[in-house]
């Protein structure tokens, strides 16, 4: 008995449930037996576009208020802290430079900023425990640094985790900000933005001739030449010739030779700064004398300290230039080179700018990690010595980039 009434139960809620759905298809227009049609999908576009949407931070963490027992603000570095690095010393010393200037303007509440430095030469190996103590045995409000693009995906994957901001002040690989990651951001004008301006350059150069590419295989040339190659195929131009070689390169004999039996009308160098200053060495000293474009690298001071003589000449994405920026930049050229006695290159001004925008995002929003982020995003367009940091969605500066050529062993504009 009480199965066949359950059986009618069922029954009737069943038609109760249908008559409901009708009623909601009949009114809006839509019966439900017929099935809807998927809006039309243009295969070329992604689902999502991570470029088109600011990552936003939801989570807690603004409510908690500021510690009352310290007796200093500490901002972690993740980088070389020698003056005398090759590669990263002059960042060292500017981010130096920046913490002096605010302890001498009087600190956060008259505290004392102080940049704790942690580094491994194999980031990928030891790094990300140092980092890791940078966070957590340190409890620095903010890191800054990473000297090139794998090391900003280092310090990335930690500040996701441990939820404070990063600002890389030279790193330009566009993926570790498509991560879609909100508390990492870049100063430097991602490799997208000046891979545009350079292949212009190279093909109205080149104009129907053909042209080369050379390139290294270390992940900061690999992602600069993919956006080279992305953008000269927009252009419906390809290069004749592309071939490859390692870092620290002992010799580049078949580079040469296969350049040299192309004869193109112009060829586009990306490597590091060292590598690439061999390389032109090399090539010139071989008796090469076609025009040379390159990546952001031979902006570098250790780029024309290696290639001497041969850096003159060639043409590639100006970064940072004092004449262009006005007067407060040559004064911090002209102050960075009385104290360190080298002149000051743009990853060093760029490394100065991201300490003052930290700076002035602590003393804005107090000793929050949450509130500095949001500082940190908030303070844009920040007036930097480079020009102004204007975030894009992605946390990446999208400053206008021109070109810049070697005269003289200076960097100038072109």
């Amino acid at each position: 008995m009480f199965g066949t009434m359950n059986r009618m139960f069922s029954w009737l809620l069943l038609v109760l449930l249908g008559v409901v759905g009708c009623a909601a298809d009949d009114q809006h227009g839509w019966r439900a037996e017929t099935p809807a049609t998927p809006p039309e999908t243009d295969p070329m576009n992604p689902f999502f576009d991570a470029r088109a949407y600011t990552a936003e931070y939801a989570g807690p963490g603004r409510q908690v208020p500021s510690p009352t027992d310290i007796k200093e603000v500490k901002i972690g570095w993740f980088g070389p802290s020698d003056p005398n690095d090759a590669e990263a010393g002059a960042m060292w010393c500017a981010a130096m430079m920046a913490i002096e200037e605010a302890n001498c303007a009087g600190g956060y509440n008259r505290l004392p900023f102080r940049l704790v430095a942690s580094w491994s030469e194999n980031p990928w190996g030891s790094g990300i425990k140092y980092v890791t103590r940078l966070v957590y045995d340190e409890d620095v409000w903010a890191i800054v640094g990473a000297p090139d693009g794998p090391s900003a995906h280092l310090v990335e994957q930690v500040v996701a985790k441990a939820r404070l901001p990063f600002i890389s002040p030279v790193a330009t690989d566009k993926t570790a900000n498509l991560a879609n990651v909100p508390w990492i951001f870049s100063c430097t004008p991602g490799d997208h933005l000046q891979a545009s301006v350079l292949a212009q350059a190279l093909v109205s150069h080149a104009e129907e001739r053909g042209f080369a590419v050379v390139s290294c295989i270390d992940h900061d040339s690999r992602a600069f030449t993919t956006e080279l190659l992305a953008a000269l195929s927009k252009l419906e131009r390809f290069p004749s010739l592309h071939v490859q070689f390692r870092p620290r390169s002992p010799g580049f004999d078949s580079q040469l030779r296969s350049i040299s039996q192309v004869q193109p009308a112009a060829l586009a160098l990306i490597a590091g700064a060292q590598d690439a200053g061999r390389f032109m060495r090399t090539l010139r000293q071989e008796g090469l004398t076609v025009p040379i474009f390159g990546g952001p690298a031979m902006g570098r001071r250790l780029f024309i300290e290696t290639a001497g003589q041969y850096a003159e000449g060639v043409v590639f994405p100006l970064l940072w230039q004092p004449s262009v920026t006005g007067m407060l930049s040559a004064e911090f050229a002209r102050r960075f080179q009385q104290q360190y006695g080298m002149y000051p290159d743009y990853t060093a001004a760029h490394t100065y700018d991201a300490m003052n925008l930290l700076i002035a995002a602590i003393r804005t929003a107090g000793l929050n990690r949450v509130l500095i982020r949001d500082a940190t995003r908030e303070l844009s367009p920040f007036p930097g010595i480079t020009g102004h940091i204007t975030w894009d969605p992605t946390g990446h500066n999208h400053r206008p980039v021109g070109l810049g050529t070697i005269q003289d062993g200076r960097v100038v504009p072109e």
